[in-house]
């Protein structure tokens, strides 16, 4: 296999086990959620306050950064993002040596 395919494959394979993982997750949300709903209601288990709430709440805030990370961050910030900054800053970085040897070339001697 080439290098540019095994990378291809490396990455969909990297993106296909995140998407996996994101609807575990959601799968795993959506059952302790309901689990601890029909805990609450049906076996009158901390009536006294709606603290599942709290907890689905806070999971389901954990679950949407989750979301982000996998369908927004790293789908724009991948490797060949990261590539194309690291080629900006190294040209960045040639340009400025280049232009300190021109100005140094440039001074008199004395």
């Amino acid at each position: 296999m080439e290098r540019e395919q095994h990378e291809l494959y490396e990455y969909a394979r990297k993106r296909l086990k995140q998407k996996k993982g994101l609807y575990f997750h959601f799968v795993l949300l959506f059952l302790v959620s309901l689990f601890l709903f029909v805990a609450t209601k049906l076996f009158n288990f901390g009536i006294d306050s709606n603290w599942y709430m709290y907890a689905i709440t806070a999971w389901l805030f954990i679950f949407l950064l989750h979301f982000i990370k996998v369908f927004i961050t790293d789908r724009f910030m991948n490797k060949n993002w990261e590539r194309d900054q690291i080629d900006r800053l190294v040209a960045l970085q040639a340009k400025k040596i280049a232009e300190l040897q021109s100005n140094i070339e440039e001074e008199p001697s004395k």
